[in-house]
C-alpha cells in the first residue's frame, strides 16, 4: 500500500484556492458540506479532556462543533479574516480567539497559549492558499504533502513543549482503498511516527486511527477523467489519528 504522504497526492486535483479570498469562499462551502454530514460532530466527538487549542480554526466549523461539546477553547490562526468569520460563528460560545503563526510565536503568544493551559491540541484540515503552500494544479498534492508534514510537525513540538497536554488529535483528508482501511490505520500510525511525533513523548497506537468515508461534497474519483486503474476503488476520507503523551 502507498505511504500516508503518497495517499495525500490522491485528493482532490484542484487548488483550494489561491488568494485569501478565494481559499475563504472555498473552505465556506467545503466546511457546510463537512457539517451537513456530521463530520466535525464526528471530530469533536473524539477529542478527550476539557481545555482544547485548536490550531488553525479556519472559518471556525471545528471550533464550533468543539464548543458545541462544553469544552474550553482556545482557537488560533494566521489570518484576520479567518478569525473574523469564526469569532462570529461561536458567538456566545465562551471561544477565545489568538490570531498567531505556531511557526513564530512571540513571547505572549506563547505565554496566552500557556495561561489557557490546554490538556488537548488539535488540528483539522489544515488548509492555506495556494500563496502560502506553494500548491498548483499540476504538483499532485506535493506543496501540500510538504506544507502539512511541515506544519504538523511544528504542532507536535509546540504540544510536547506544553506540559498541560496530554493528547494530540490531527485529522487531515486523504483517498484509500477502503477495504484496505484497516492495513491504511498502520501506515498512518507509521507516518506520524516517523515524522510528525520523532523523538517526540507521544505514543500512536492503531486503535486510536480512524477512517471515515466523506459526502457527496467531494469529488468522486471514479468520475474523474481518466483515472488510474489503481484508483478504481479508492474513496475520499478523513484520517484521524489520536496520539496520547507517554
Amino acid at each position: 500500500m502507498a505511504s500516508f504522504a503518497g495517499d495525500l497526492r490522491h485528493e482532490r486535483r484542484h487548488v483550494s484556492g489561491t488568494t485569501v479570498a478565494e481559499f475563504l469562499g472555498y473552505w465556506e462551502t467545503e466546511g457546510a458540506a463537512y457539517v451537513r454530514h456530521g463530520d466535525y460532530d464526528w471530530m469533536a466527538s473524539l477529542v478527550p479532556g476539557k481545555r482544547v487549542l485548536e490550531i488553525g480554526c479556519g472559518l471556525g466549523f471545528g471550533t464550533q462543533a468543539l464548543a458545541a461539546r462544553g469544552l474550553a477553547v482556545l482557537a488560533v490562526d494566521t489570518l484576520e479574516e479567518c478569525l473574523a468569520v469564526s469569532q462570529q460563528r461561536s458567538a456566545g460560545q465562551g471561544v477565545s480567539f489568538l490570531q498567531a503563526d505556531i511557526c513564530a510565536l512571540n513571547e505572549i503568544q506563547s505565554q496566552t497559549i500557556i495561561n489557557f493551559a490546554p490538556d488537548c491540541v488539535v488540528c483539522w484540515l489544515m488548509g492555506a492558499p495556494a500563496d502560502t503552500t506553494g500548491a498548483t494544479l499540476h504538483d499532485g498534492g506535493k506543496a501540500v504533502a510538504a506544507y502539512r508534514e511541515h506544519i504538523h510537525r511544528k504542532i507536535a513540538e509546540l504540544a510536547a513543549s506544553l506540559l498541560t497536554v496530554n493528547a494530540l488529535h490531527l485529522v487531515d483528508r486523504t483517498a484509500i482503498p477502503w477495504q484496505a482501511k484497516d492495513i491504511g490505520r498502520d501506515t498512518l500510525v507509521r507516518y506520524h511516527a516517523g515524522k510528525t511525533l520523532l523523538d517526540l513523548p507521544f505514543n500512536a497506537d492503531r486503535r486510536n486511527a480512524l477512517y471515515r468515508k466523506l459526502g457527496d461534497n467531494v469529488v468522486d474519483m471514479a468520475a474523474m477523467r481518466r483515472p488510474h486503474p489503481a484508483l478504481k476503488s479508492v474513496v475520499p476520507t478523513l484520517a484521524s489519528l489520536l496520539v496520547e503523551r507517554k
